[in-house]
Order: C-alpha cells, then sequence, then structure tokens
C-alpha cells in the first residue's frame, strides 16, 4: 500500500508540475553572441613556380638528334598500325582465294573424325603458316627497326631465339583458345558471339595469373633483387597499400633492349614485382620507386579487372560484327572458299580478316581505354611516394622510343599512354598544390 501511495503521489506531482509549465508558456531560447573576424589570407602554394614552365623545361632537355629519332620512330608506327592489318587481311585472302585453307581443313577431317580434335590439327597448322607468312616484316619490326633506332641490344640469332620461344607459345595458346571457341561456336551458332566473349574474357584472366610465373621466365631470368634500402623502400610502400607481394624481382632485360620497364603483374596468389635491369641500372632510386609507385597503382586500383571489363565490352561488339560480316561475306564467297557454315574450321581466316578490321576502326578506342589506366596509375603512383621530379626525369627516357608533344589528335588516336608532355604536366601540377608539404619544399627542384 505505501508502494502504490508513492506512486500515485509521483504522478500527481508530475501532472501538477505539467500544468504550472504550461501556465507560464515557452521560454526564449538563451542566445550566444557570434564574434565575425576576417582571416589572414594563406598563401598560396604555387607562388614562385610555374607548373606548364617546369614542364616545358623539362621537355627541353631532349631535343636536336635524339627528339627527331624519337618522333621519327613513333610516327613510324602510326603507318605500321595499317600496313600490319593490311598485310594480315592480305594472308587471310591468300589462305581462302587458293582454297589453301580449305585443304588444311580436308587434311584434319581425313586424320579424325571427331569434329573437337579437327580444329586443333587445323589450327596448328594455320598458326604455323600464317606465322611464317607474316614472318618478313615481323623480321623487319622488331629486329631491323630496332636497330636502325638503337633500341636492340641483340643479334639476329639472339632474336631469333627469343621469336621461336614465342613461336612455340603461340602455337600452344592459340590452339587452346580456338578450339574451345568452335565448341562454342558448335553448339550455340547463332548465339556464339555472346559466349565467345565469355571465353574470351576467362582466357585473358587465366593469362594475366599465370603470365609471371611460367611465361615471362621463358624469356628472361628473374632474380631477387638483393638486399638493401632500395628494396625495403619498395616493399615498405606495397605493404603500405595492400600489395600482397613478399619480394621484388629484377629481370635481364639489357639483354634484349635499352627501354626501361617495370610491372606488378599477376592475381590469384601469383602477385609479384618486377623491374627491369636497365630501369635498376639507369635510374636513381627516387626515380625507380616513382616508376614502381605507377606500376603499384595498377594493381590497387583493379585494372586488370577494369581493363578486362572494358576489353571484354570491346570484343562482345568485336564479335558482333564478326558474326554479322561472316554471314554477309560467306553467302557471297563461301562456295569459291570451300567454307559454307561458321562452324567450319576452314573459315578462320575470315574471322581473322574481319576481327582485323574491327580493330583497326577501333584503335582510338583501344588506346583510350588502356590510356585512361595509365592516367590513373599515373596519379595513384606520385600521390604514393610523392616523388613528381623523379617520375618526370624517368618519363624523359621514354622518349628513346615515344614522341614527347604530340597534337591532341595524335595523342587521342595512337597514343595507348598519356603522352611525355601530359605526364610530366601532371607530375607538375601535383607539386604545385604540394610545396608547402615539408619533403616537397626539401626534395629536388624543378627546372624553371
Amino acid at each position: 500500500m505505501r508502494l502504490g501511495l508513492a506512486a500515485v503521489f509521483a504522478a500527481l506531482m508530475m501532472v501538477l508540475s505539467g500544468m504550472a509549465m504550461a501556465d507560464e508558456g515557452p521560454k526564449a531560447a538563451p542566445t550566444t553572441h557570434v564574434t565575425e573576424r576576417t582571416l589572414a589570407p594563406i598563401a598560396s602554394p604555387q607562388a614562385g613556380f610555374d607548373a606548364w614552365k617546369a614542364t616545358k623545361a623539362y621537355l627541353s632537355q631532349v631535343k636536336g638528334e635524339a627528339r627527331a629519332k624519337s618522333d621519327s620512330y613513333f610516327e613510324g608506327g602510326y603507318v605500321l598500325i595499317l600496313v600490319d592489318a593490311v598485310y594480315a587481311i592480305i594472308v587471310s585472302a591468300i589462305l581462302l582465294w587458293l582454297g589453301i585453307s580449305a585443304r588444311i581443313r580436308d587434311f584434319a577431317q581425313r586424320q579424325t573424325k571427331s569434329r573437337f580434335w579437327q580444329v586443333p590439327i587445323y589450327v596448328i597448322a594455320y598458326t604455323i603458316l600464317t606465322i611464317a607468312m607474316t614472318f618478313p616484316l615481323t623480321v623487319y619490326e622488331d629486329f631491323f627497326r630496332e636497330h636502325a633506332y638503337g633500341l636492340s641490344n641483340q643479334n639476329f640469332m639472339q632474336w631469333f631465339g627469343d621469336f621461336g620461344k614465342g613461336f612455340g607459345i603461340n602455337i600452344i595458346v592459340v590452339t587452346i583458345f580456338a578450339t574451345v571457341l568452335y565448341s562454342v561456336i558448335r553448339r550455340a551458332p547463332r548465339t556464339w558471339w555472346i559466349w565467345g566473349t565469355v571465353v574470351t574474357i576467362a582466357f585473358m584472366l587465366i593469362g594475366s595469373a599465370i603470365y609471371p610465373v611460367f611465361i615471362a621466365p621463358v624469356f628472361n631470368q628473374y632474380q631477387p633483387l638483393h638486399e638493401g634500402a632500395l628494396k625495403d623502400r619498395i616493399l615498405s610502400i606495397a605493404r603500405s597499400e595492400g600489395i600482397p607481394a613478399t619480394n621484388v624481382y629484377e629481370f635481364d632485360a639489357s639483354r634484349q633492349t635499352k627501354r626501361v620497364s617495370a610491372n606488378v603483374s599477376g592475381m590469384f596468389g601469383t602477385t609479384r614485382i618486377s623491374m627491369n635491369d636497365n630501369l635498376l641500372n639507369r635510374c636513381t632510386p627516387d626515380e625507380i620507386v616513382a616508376v614502381l609507385g605507377h606500376e603499384m597503382g595498377h594493381y590497387v586500383l583493379d585494372h586488370v579487372w577494369l581493363l578486362t571489363s572494358w576489353f571484354g565490352i570491346l570484343f562482345f561488339v568485336g564479335f558482333a560484327f564478326v558474326h554479322w560480316g561472316f554471314g554477309i561475306l560467306v553467302r557471297r564467297y563461301g562456295k569459291r572458299w570451300g567454307v559454307t557454315t561458321i562452324d567450319d574450321p576452314a573459315g578462320l581466316p575470315v574471322l581473322m580478316a574481319l576481327f582485323t578490321i574491327f580493330f583497326l576502326v577501333a584503335t582510338p578506342v583501344r588506346n583510350t581505354i588502356t590510356r585512361t589506366a595509365e592516367a590513373q596509375a599515373d596519379i595513384f603512383g606520385v600521390n604514393a611516394v610523392r616523388q613528381p621530379d623523379g617520375f618526370a626525369k624517368a618519363t624523359l627516357m621514354l622518349a628513346e622510343y615515344r614522341k614527347l608533344e604530340p597534337t591532341p589528335l595524335e595523342e587521342f588516336v595512337f597514343y595507348d599512354h598519356p603522352s611525355g608532355r601530359s605526364r610530366i604536366y601532371m607530375m607538375m601540377r601535383w607539386k604545385a598544390e604540394h610545396l608547402n608539404d615539408w619533403d616537397i619544399k626539401n626534395g629536388p627542384k624543378s627546372p624553371q
């Protein structure tokens, strides 16, 4: 009873208190006086530093014969894109119009009744024949032209040895891929171009995983970078960015070329950080770290998956074009070629010619996809390692085989990386916004 009376009394007091507050009415909220002051302007970090002027000063370091040779080499590549495409189409035309492709198909059919095994027999013969037919152009582009511009370190037999290794790998990869693709075509002749895209994406991902472990060591010897401050610095950056690499590798690219290069490659547990010995021997530690910061950007930004997605879309459109074009060409010329249906391996030259045409027209699209990813990696790298001048100096080394200052149209159509001008300006623009940072203020001075 006492507890009940206490509860009633408490409730009564709350009601009376509420009535009293209602009688008093609302009270004004307390106010606070705000004092307005004008702050002193913050000094601009760009004071005394002109990013564009620094960029031009860097670019001016490559001049005369070196600049002319660089421009000539890269501009010659514009012509070779067209030459390679026309050459490939001519090879396909020869195989079709002379009935060579049909005879190879007939040979495969005589060896086995299995349509599955007829494809690899055909593809092996086709690959050997087409590589042989394109060999003169390959020798010119990869050997004589590289020597003419002072980019190759190999004699002919050394080059031919690497060519032979690539030849063997090509036969294996192309045969497996084509066999799987034709299996898809036989099962889905109307929608094969959709499933063909899926197969292509799967092969791209598998290739990204196995290349650093099984393919790259075929051409070069990989060994762990010697212990020291540089290796510790690289691995520290990798750990800070979540890259699952426990070692840094050096490979002997100098036996083949004078180009500097590095990469962070692999996936599904095969990730490795690698640099060639040209980069190690020709660059300072800051320049090496700047380049590797860029390469780490590709990994952290998931560019393998991103580029696979974008190129998957491009292949989807390409396969659709090939499916459409094959029907038109075979209806008109199929009897003369000995090709009647798309699941006939003798029609492979038709597929290859159509793909060649598609990717020639799509050159600006392909280059824009990769150039965008490279620009993203540039920005990631400079934010990760904070070496804008190191990256600018390394970029100048690429001028040995890349034109530094193209027109905007040239860069859009032909560049799969940002031009040297674009990359260096990107670095100097970043530096202009970080001039007050301690490490940048006390770091290397850019030319002005």
